[in-house]
């Protein structure tokens, strides 16, 4: 696979090199877009001659080209350094590059430009790559040390010099950090020169990228290059939560996006009313509890009647406040407020459906959850098991009438049985028997 801009292959993509400073790559950070690179020089005027260099993740740097090398955005380059040489990509060329020493306020009259050597060769950038392979395992041993010499510092990068003979140290620390100690033991351990620099957490966050809340890259780490002073401020003109988890940014500090808006939050509060005004009518004091920056709208409530709020435009807002100050007193908010979408709350109030929602028992929830069939409680399985107690319970939960219609007594059959048959037993039998007293008398 290859970088689009700088047609350089390599297996896991883009150039390899993430710096071909066009974003194509992967890469992306601090990258600008060369818009006159097809655009000729008039009245063959001479390119300029200084270049844009980047470095490992945001660092960049300006060098003359002064033996008039061809280069172009993407080329790896042997520039110079404090001893030794050191090995970048090429990010810009031309007419931009002016602008961007300008804007750091560099002079590119000035004799103190570094110069570039050459382009790099491919023994260049195998010991540029050799030495870029082992920054992850220094900086692990670098921690160890720095854990065992029980320094408050935190060791966020590690860079080495294109040419493997320095290697620079970025940490972070509350305060300063006697290391010299660490120094002379990195020293020893690594064999290179050492050099420490301190970054403060935003200089880290940029340095080393990320994901914000927002879903999209750090704004630090992408095109933002002045760290402004965020304050609590800006969030409260902003109508914002102060809550820290949610204003602050990978780096712990405020997010610099709450600077964004600020200037438009700002203008359209200039039209606003102060929130400390009250306002004062027949009925009494009335305080500011809520404003809607952009809808212009201001909630107030009187200081008596703090339940019922009061949405007043902010015209209406400084015509009660012209009003007392010329000491007249409004009859009260009602003839200013705005009801919301343009239905009041007797009218809410009104409608069937919440007549029977405001109507309701209030122990509705209090009935018996129905269960579902199939389902049986320990309480049925209890019953299963006593099916002529269930029937007994089942009968008692009916009415009166129901009872006495439906209900048979067991108890009560048995013995009308019982009855029956000693009735039937004591019955005298029906046959006439011969009287044997007539018979007697005839005889004799």
């Amino acid at each position: 696979m290859s970088c689009n801009n700088c047609t350089t292959k390599n297996k896991k993509g883009g150039c390899g090199t993430g710096n071909c400073g066009t974003g194509g790559c992967g890469s992306g950070k601090l990258a600008v877009f060369d818009w006159l690179s097809n655009t000729q020089m008039p009245g063959g005027q001479k390119q300029f001659d200084c270049v844009e260099v980047r470095f490992k993740n945001s660092r960049k740097e300006y060098f003359r080209n002064s033996e008039n090398i061809p280069l172009q955005i993407g080329d790896v380059v042997a520039t110079e350094a404090n001893s030794g040489h050191d090995v970048g990509v090429i990010t810009l060329v031309g007419e931009l590059v002016r602008l961007q020493m300008k804007k750091h306020r560099i002079d590119w009259k000035s004799d103190d430009v570094p110069k570039i050597y050459r382009k790099a060769n491919q023994k260049d950038i195998d010991i540029w790559q050799e030495a870029r392979n082992k920054e992850e395992a220094v900086q692990k041993q670098s921690r160890e040390l720095a854990i065992a010499l029980g320094l408050e510092m935190k060791i966020s990068d590690v860079e080495f010099q294109g040419d493997g003979s320095k290697a620079t140290f970025y940490y972070t620390a509350e305060g300063r950090v006697d290391f010299r100690q660490l120094i002379k033991d990195m020293a020893r351990v690594f064999s290179v020169r050492i050099e420490m620099r301190q970054i403060g957490f935003r200089q880290e966050a940029a340095r080393l990228g990320g994901i914000g809340s927002c879903g999209r890259e750090l704004c630090c780490s992408t095109w933002l290059t002045d760290f402004r002073t965020v304050t609590t401020a800006a969030a409260r003109y902003q109508q914002l939560s102060l809550n820290p988890q949610k204003l602050a940014g990978q780096c712990g500090k405020l997010k610099c996006c709450i600077n964004f808006e600020l200037d438009t939050y700002l203008d359209a509060l200039q039209d606003f009313p102060k929130t400390e005004v009250k306002l004062i009518t027949e009925k009494g004091r009335a305080s500011c509890q809520k404003i809607d920056i952009f809808k212009r709208f201001m909630w107030f409530t009187y200081d008596d009647d703090p339940i019922n709020w009061y949405k007043i435009s902010v015209d209406s807002v400084k015509e009660i406040i012209t009003m007392n100050e010329k000491n007249q007193k409004v009859t009260s908010l009602d003839g200013y407020a705005i009801v919301s979408d343009g239905v009041g709350m007797s009218d809410t109030l009104s409608s069937d459906n919440n007549k029977e929602m405001f109507e309701e028992d209030i122990t509705r929830f209090d009935k018996a959850n129905k269960r579902k069939k199939g389902k049986k409680s320990p309480k049925n399985q209890k019953q299963a098991k006593n099916p002529n107690q269930q029937k007994g319970e089942s009968q008692n939960n009916l009415p009166k009438n129901v009872k006495e219609q439906k209900q048979p007594n067991p108890h009560k059959e048995n013995t009308q049985k019982n009855l029956k048959n000693t009735n039937e037993s004591k019955k005298p039998n029906t046959k006439k028997r011969p009287n044997n007293r007539n018979n007697t008398n005839k005889e004799k």
